[in-house]
């Protein structure tokens, strides 16, 4: 079989390593050329995916910008951005861009599948009319389904061939042909009845977490206010075999999904005079925990009698999570954003992301800069970073991952 996939990131990269590992002929399109230029030499920019893996496949995977290469596959994966808008609506422009070229490649007897994170309804309302200006009916002349993409950045002991597939389809033929598709490479296909509940399955799954992280931040904020060690109220919690989950506080969520999702469904909710409002605040808490972050921070420099002003903080770990370098959404860009409002001198560490040249930063080296730090702020939990030592050696140690616990120390402050 011969498969497209549009969009080489997080999620389409992935999975053309895996068609390909399964015996397809896999052509790639992405409307990067940097990126393209790497693929084409093999080099990969996804941590998941090592550059021996794609010179393992070079032999059966194409890199392309040229939407023509997709003309003679047999299905078609999409795999683009779907992020906010500035009023934190859903910004379709790439999907739609992506439709509308392939519309002009679709041939009789194709299949289409979009795994971009969306609202229910976006397969069937904004896709299916985009692709149907081939001239060609969807579920009838081309099949049309949605399966949500379930990568999990970093994660070694669920990958796409061990995590369940959820495939919904426009018609049971759709479905039908979308699953014989993703049981070439995932153990388990789950079929639903229509891309709508494949589409809000996804939402619900991130959404479940993103309630459950502001209901712990939430209470991370009480418990600083009360001065209660939140983390050990976590740990406690944990203890109990049924009827609980744990979830952990932090500095903020990040990633593509999680950040997002809450919005997507509360945009779609509107439509039909329905507003979300639990949902909505979990969104809300979440996207303000930088801003309690900050607060911390400039508090426990003040107990050191220091300013926020002049001070050098150091950001221990940028990316939204330990172990990759991914840095959609991540909270420590905001937190920089906030403190560098209150005149603070800012550095990071962090062992995967070697430059922030938004903001003009490159990762600094611990041994200098522990020292001199008047602050150092665990941000990520980069399992590469010595955080015993992290202790030993700065002044002043903020920990919002919680790492440090089994540690006490005068210098040492946690969330």
């Amino acid at each position: 079989m011969k498969v497209g996939i549009v969009g080489l990131g997080y999620v389409g990269l992935p999975l053309a390593v895996a068609f390909a590992e399964a015996g397809c002929e896999v052509v790639g399109v992405d409307t990067d050329p940097r990126r393209i230029e790497r693929l084409r030499r093999s080099e990969s920019d996804i941590e998941d995916v090592p550059s021996a893996e794609l010179r393992g496949i070079a032999d059966r995977f194409t890199a392309s910008d040229d939407y023509r290469n997709l003309s003679r596959c047999e299905a078609v994966v999409i795999c683009v951005p779907t992020p906010l808008a500035n009023h934190r609506e859903p910004d379709l422009s790439y999907l739609v861009d992506a439709a509308t070229q392939l519309s002009r490649v679709l041939q009789e007897g194709r299949l289409v599948v979009l795994e971009s994170t969306t609202y229910p309804g976006t397969t069937r309302e904004r896709l299916l009319p985009i692709l149907e200006e081939s001239g060609l009916a969807a579920g009838r002349e081309f099949n049309l389904a949605y399966s949500p993409e379930r990568i999990d950045p970093g994660r070694t002991d669920h990958t796409v061939r061990t995590t369940p597939k959820v495939v919904g389809g426009l018609t049971d033929e759709c479905r039908r042909r979308a699953t014989e598709l993703y049981g070439l490479i995932c153990d388990e296909v789950v079929e639903v009845s229509s891309p709508e509940v494949a589409e809000l399955t996804k939402l619900l799954e991130n959404i479940f977490r993103s309630v459950n992280i502001a209901l712990v931040n939430e209470l991370a904020q009480l418990c600083d206010r009360m001065d209660i060690d939140v983390w050990e109220v976590v740990d406690a919690a944990g203890t109990k075999p049924f009827g609980f989950m744990r979830f952990d506080p932090g500095p903020g969520m990040g990633g593509h999904c999680l950040p997002i999702d809450p919005f997507y469904l509360a945009f779609k909710a509107r439509e039909h005079d329905f507003y979300t409002e639990f949902v909505e605040l979990a969104g809300k808490l979440n996207q303000a925990q930088p801003h309690f972050c900050v607060e911390k921070i400039e508090r426990t420099l003040n107990d050191a009698s220091k300013p926020v002003r002049g001070s050098r903080v150091l950001l221990l770990g940028v990316a939204y999570k330990g172990g990759v370098g991914d840095l959609r959404e991540a909270p420590a860009l905001k937190i920089i954003r906030l403190l560098r409002d209150l005149g603070a001198d800012i550095a990071y560490h962090d062992p995967h992301v070697p430059e922030l040249s938004e903001f003009g930063l490159k990762s600094v080296d611990l041994d200098a800069e522990l020292p001199a730090a008047d602050i150092a702020c665990i941000i990520t939990a980069h399992p590469e970073v010595d955080h015993e030592r992290v202790v030993r050696e700065a002044q002043l140690v903020l920990d919002f991952r919680g790492v440090t616990r089994g540690i006490t120390a005068p210098n040492l402050v946690r969330l």
